[in-house]
C-alpha cells in the first residue's frame, strides 16, 4: 500500500522517513520528492509498505506526529492523475 506523507521538514532524508515507518512493518520503497531544478525537498513523499494492515496502523500512529519539528500529514496515497492537460498533446499537429 502506498502512503502519502506531507508537511516534511526540508532536511528530512529518505532514511529518516524509512526509520519512522519501519516500526510498523515492511517497507518496499521510500521517496522524498524533490524539485528537479534545485534538488530541494518539496515537503512531501511516499512510503510503499508491503502490508495494508501495517500501513493503516502507521497512518493512524504517524498522522500528526512530529518529525524534525514538523507535524506530519499522513494518509493513503491517491492514485496519480494520468489525464493530459490542455488539448491532449495536439500541439504542433497542424490543427
Amino acid at each position: 500500500m502506498n502512503v502519502y506523507v506531507g508537511n516534511l521538514a526540508p532536511d528530512v532524508t529518505q532514511e529518516e522517513l524509512k526509520a519512522a515507518f519501519e516500526k510498523f512493518g515492511g517497507i518496499r520503497s521510500v521517496t522524498v520528492i524533490s524539485d528537479k531544478f534545485t534538488g530541494q525537498s518539496r515537503g512531501f513523499g511516499f512510503v510503499e509498505m508491503s502490508n495494508r494492515t501495517q500501513a493503516l496502523s502507521a497512518i493512524r500512529a504517524l498522522n500528526g506526529a512530529e518529525l524534525k519539528g514538523q507535524n506530519l500529514k499522513v494518509s493513503e496515497a491517491r492514485p496519480r492523475n494520468t489525464s493530459t492537460r490542455g488539448f491532449g498533446g495536439t500541439r504542433g499537429s497542424g490543427y
